[in-house]
């Protein structure tokens, strides 16, 4: 193939972007890094860099539903492998595949415009400019931190989970989290060994669910369960739920009034542990601030040292101008299989998906497709602009309305919706077999 392709970021979306385009053989790949080195978050770094995971992370989604699709992970790994095990995993993708001498690391992507027909202009922050014909954007979206609205002033330390690395600073101390999401529950669970009090602010009551089911990872039970019509499946899960944890009434957690597959889901074992233990304290949404006095808006007063804002990320894409494309300002982002703008065919997102479940495998999947229209053996619909607005309606309907979940998918059933895209005679990587003999 004579297209040039760029690729941004070399993180697990842009790496599988690489692997699927070389695949499909289109020749003149080129994927800009800032850092030194493939992983994107996950590497980890003990002080404040880019956006990494901290010390004690592991993937809250279980590893043979977190693989890539054609490159398992090696036996030996745990259900939840660590940080560090994966991106073992993501630099043995890349030797694997031989994928690095398409990156050029430690290369920022300052700025990039469209141009005619359907062409981009790649300015490097070294001053370098370069023009492609296709663009796959996979920078993440896990890098600029969302804040929440504070009325008054904190006196005491405030940081967002985004800096949050070790438990270490915050031994003996009074800490709040805000915010009940996977990062928050993790920074909780962790603070509250070494802390001296730690409460956990939520807006509204989320389903915490136990990363184990009858001895097996809870994410593994989803397949069985997808076939099903919604109005037995979700009664299922439902029932599922409470024979794992009970009521949540019981540890001092509102119960829910929707169903559990409306809201991103939240897999932490440890946190009903730690609340039923007194290690950490459930509490209403923060009213306002007052130096280092917290109002609940259930009336509840308490002192705290530390506030940690564990809010999210914002949509971001640095690299261009905002009046180009804006996804921040919206809770809807019309854009199909959470890939293709319909204003711009030659423009492909990758990773840009908030799933129930993991993100790899979908970028996996993306990737193929739009190699594959590059390659010049699959379409892009022709009512690609119905498509994308009929999907965030449906995404509209099926979650709570919140920026978080504007790029919310069910897992298996948006990964059947990508593959019906993929042509049978998409090339598969030749060593494939050896791969999955590894």
């Amino acid at each position: 193939m004579k297209a040039k392709v760029c690729v941004i970021g070399a993180g697990c979306s842009g790496l599988t972007a690489v692997k699927n385009l070389v695949q499909a053989g289109v020749k003149e790949v080129v994927c800009f890094e800032k850092n030194a080195q493939i992983g994107g978050n996950w590497v980890f770094t003990a002080g404040e860099s880019h956006s990494s995971v901290c010390e004690t992370t592991h993937i809250i989604s279980s590893k043979k539903m977190s693989e890539y699709l054609d490159f398992p992970m090696p036996e030996d790994y745990p259900d939840y492998p660590s940080h560090k095990q994966v991106l073992e995993y993501f630099r043995s993708y890349a030797r694997h595949f031989d994928l690095e001498k398409y990156i050029r690391f430690n290369t920022e992507v300052k700025a990039v415009e469209k141009t005619v027909g359907e062409r981009w202009i790649v300015r490097l922050a070294n001053g370098e400019e370069h023009d492609f014909d296709y663009l796959f954007v996979a920078n993440g979206h896990h890098s600029v931190p969302r804040h929440p609205e504070l009325p008054g002033e904190f006196t005491g330390a405030y940081l967002h989970s985004h800096s949050y690395k070790t438990n270490e600073p915050f031994r003996g101390q009074r800490v709040l989290i805000i915010g009940a999401g996977n990062s928050g529950c993790d920074c909780a669970v962790e603070i509250s060994r070494v802390a001296e009090h730690v409460a956990v602010s939520m807006r509204r009551p989320y389903y915490i669910i136990p990363k184990f089911f009858m001895g097996k990872p809870t994410d593994t039970f989803n397949g069985p369960l997808s076939p099903l019509p919604r109005f037995l499946r979700e009664p299922l899960q439902q029932f599922s739920l409470w024979l794992q944890v009970g009521s949540y009434e019981d540890y001092g957690l509102e119960k829910p009034d929707y169903p559990a597959t409306r809201c991103h889901p939240i897999l932490n074992s440890e946190l009903l542990y730690r609340i039923r233990h007194g290690k950490v304290h459930p509490r209403k949404g923060v009213r306002a601030v007052n130096g280092k006095e917290v109002p609940f808006e259930d009336g509840r007063q308490e002192s705290f040292d530390v506030i940690i804002a564990a809010t999210g990320y914002q949509i971001v894409f640095p690299f261009f101008d905002p009046s180009f494309i804006n996804f921040e300002d919206s809770e809807r982002v019309e854009l199909y299989l959470r890939m293709l703008h319909p204003d711009h065919p030659t423009l492909f997102f990758i990773g840009l998906v908030q799933p129930q479940g993991c993100i790899w495998p979908l970028s996996d999947l993306q990737s193929k497709y739009a190699a594959n229209v590059v390659a010049g053996r699959a379409k892009i619909p022709a009512n690609v602009r119905s498509l994308a607005k009929k999907e965030a309606d449906e995404i509209s309907r099926n979650f709570i309305a919140s920026k978080r979940h504007s790029l919310e998918v069910h897992y298996l059933p948006f990964f059947r919706k990508i593959k019906r895209h993929i042509p049978e005679n998409a090339p598969e990587w030749q060593a494939r077999q050896e791969a999955i003999a590894r």
